[in-house]
């Protein structure tokens, strides 16, 4: 791999943004400053750490773009890459959830999207990991879920409760037929079953106090989705589940944050204005200090929009914009080997046309020191 150097560019380093040079070596960021190598003019273009996804369920809807019609695992993961990588995606922890449910988050769907990131790593640019989304209700599968827990490569684990609302019929109409559809079973079937999984509930606190411990024990970084209260909160934390992803209130956040537990929110709520499900605005969080880390959630632009948006509308300097979906996940997922543009980390670059206005775009996106992607407009 030849050495390179990327000149003229704003820099964004930990302190601010600079005029240097960067030089990137043998896949890693060997300097700043000086030259060497093959030139990367990116005159007027800001030079931006690659993007870290934390949680990404994009793929779902390339994998099944419609209800019951799936498309090869092989094909929707090459098809996931290109869109990561476009986006400015170098990090993508794919978000699969292990559910009571047949069908897309089935355990045998989960098994099947982990041995093919496994299997096929090397033909991706981006560079994947899998985020483990284990329905609290799915005591059947806990076991299973916990193996799926890689002890070679970073793994995250999340603990999520959909069964609940379910049972006490709080979802919209339109959401749990939305949830059924990707089952392939008829309604009634799925009712069925959703009341055979509510009907063990007494048993879950003591799954999830046995899981948390047998996934830390493996290595996996816990999460818990979709907290409600600052009673679920330390319940969780109890079990050493100390991050909070997606916080269903302010004051859910609040207790994660005076903790210095990081919370996780999603990018496509900056980018629209708000959330679509009525949880909490994720830009009003950013500015009380609320959220340390945005995910693309359902749509692979977000977080470059998202961090965008909030330095034109002036809630966050470039610095602390860019560390919630980069620094601050990398630190969340122990990747400490990027995340900044440090010397010494890995080159994971991108360059971007326009940051800080409402219509970025990328120009051109370094994985591990390598050229992946290059916008022409012509």
């Amino acid at each position: 791999m030849k050495p390179f150097t990327i000149i003229n560019g704003k820099v964004l380093t930990p302190s601010g943004i600079s005029d240097t040079s960067v030089c990137i070596s043998d896949g890693k960021i060997s300097a700043h400053g000086g030259k060497q190598g093959e030139i990367i003019d990116a005159a007027g273009k800001y030079v931006l750490p690659g993007i870290v996804d934390l949680h990404g369920d994009g793929f779902e809807r390339i994998l099944m773009p419609r209800p019951r019609v799936a498309f090869p695992i092989d094909v929707a993961l090459r098809e996931t890459d290109h869109q990561l990588i476009a986006n400015g995606i170098t990090t993508a922890f794919h978000s699969l959830t292990v559910s009571w449910e047949p069908g897309l988050r089935s355990l045998d769907r989960a098994k099947i999207l982990c041995e093919a990131v496994g299997r096929s790593q090397v033909n991706y640019a981006s560079d994947m990991y899998i985020h483990i989304r284990w329905e609290t209700f799915a005591l059947d599968q806990a076991e299973a879920a916990v193996d799926l827990i890689s002890e070679n490569r970073s793994t995250l684990f999340a603990f999520n409760d959909h069964t609940t609302k379910l049972a006490e019929e709080r979802w919209p109409p339109h959401k749990k037929a939305q949830m059924q559809e990707r089952t392939g079973i008829t309604p009634e079937a799925y009712q069925d079953l959703m009341q055979s999984s509510w009907s063990r509930r007494n048993e879950v606190p003591e799954f999830i106090a046995s899981v948390a411990g047998k996934a830390a024990k493996r290595g996996a970084v816990l999460l818990a989705h979709d907290e409600e209260t600052p009673t679920q909160r330390e319940t969780y934390r109890s079990h050493g589940v100390h991050a909070s992803e997606f916080p269903l209130s302010y004051e859910t956040a609040r207790n994660a944050r005076q903790h210095n537990e990081h919370t996780i929110l999603g990018a496509p709520n900056i980018v629209r204005g708000g959330s679509h499900n009525g949880a909490l605005d994720a830009t009003k969080a950013v500015s009380e200090q609320l959220c340390t880390i945005l995910a693309s959630d359902y749509y692979y632009p977000s977080q470059l929009l998202a961090a965008s948006k909030l330095v034109h509308l002036g809630v966050s300097d470039a610095v602390a914009a860019w560390s919630l979906i980069s620094r601050n996940p990398a630190e969340l997922a122990r990747l400490e080997d990027r995340g900044s543009l440090e010397a010494g980390k890995r080159a994971d670059i991108l360059i971007v046309d326009g940051f800080g206005t409402d219509a970025p775009t990328i120009n051109t996106v370094i994985v591990a020191g390598r050229p992946v992607y290059r916008f022409s407009p012509t």
